[in-house]
């Protein structure tokens, strides 16, 4: 089936190389979300594509809430989850699913300090956005989203205890740990969760099993060399 993806001009090229790998259509634009925004409206009212939001839809919520599934099948006993945020789909879902199978565990978002705005949003109790150019500076390319969408941000609400942000460098040892340690490769931002276990435990609920989940693999070959040779 065709498919046109439409990303950010500073997606890294580990991505974009994928994308094309598999044969579908790459498309870049500015790295905004209202740029990301406009361009797949516009392919969609031109071509009559049908378009799958990355986050803010009641189906990819969903479809993301089966890995909670699989969290409460496979450590029923857990109290604890931690989930990377970016546009709030992966912890909605997640959450919803959770939470209905173990009513007692709390699950916590965590997100770059560079890149806070669900932090934001949900102290507030209101979407806040971050400047596009604020969120760039993060390395966690996947976290890069200046607001959480209106779904993600009611289950946010609803659902979420708290969410929690990491450093840049913290980040990086919690993917250089991840490949020395538990031999995973995982990006800065499927690492986040990690980090925030390794390093924010006085700031989370106290927990008797804890879930970290580990959200992306798709790391630059050097900079994931880079970051194995720091001490």
């Amino acid at each position: 089936m065709r498919a046109v993806v439409v990303v950010p001009s500073t997606a890294p090229k580990v991505k974009t190389d994928a994308i094309q790998y598999y044969g579908a259509e790459l498309v870049t634009v500015a790295p905004t979300m209202s740029a990301r925004l406009a361009a797949t409206e516009e392919l969609a009212a031109r071509h009559g594509y049908v378009l799958i939001p990355p986050f803010d839809d009641r189906s990819v919520i969903a479809g993301q809430g089966t890995i909670g599934l699989e969290i409460a099948a496979d450590c029923p006993q857990a109290d604890l989850v931690l989930v990377p945020v970016s546009g709030g789909g992966l912890i909605s879902g997640i959450a919803a699913a959770v939470r209905a199978c173990c009513p007692r565990a709390a699950v916590v978002g965590v997100e770059p300090e560079l890149a806070a705005d669900a932090r934001d949003s949900f102290r507030r109790g209101e979407r806040v956005a971050w400047p596009a150019a604020d969120v760039q500076r993060t390395i966690a390319d996947a976290l890069r989203v200046e607001q959480v969408g209106v779904l993600p941000f009611a289950h946010l609400r609803a659902l979420v205890t708290d969410i929690v942000t990491v450093t840049e460098d913290e980040m990086r040892a919690a993917v250089r740990l991840l490949a020395l340690q538990a031999r995973l490769v995982a990006e800065p931002g499927g690492a986040a969760a990690v980090a925030a276990w390794l390093f924010h435990a006085r700031e989370l609920p106290s927990a008797s099993t804890a879930v970290a989940v580990l959200s992306g693999g798709n790391i630059d070959p050097e900079l994931l060399a880079r970051i194995l040779a720091t001490d």
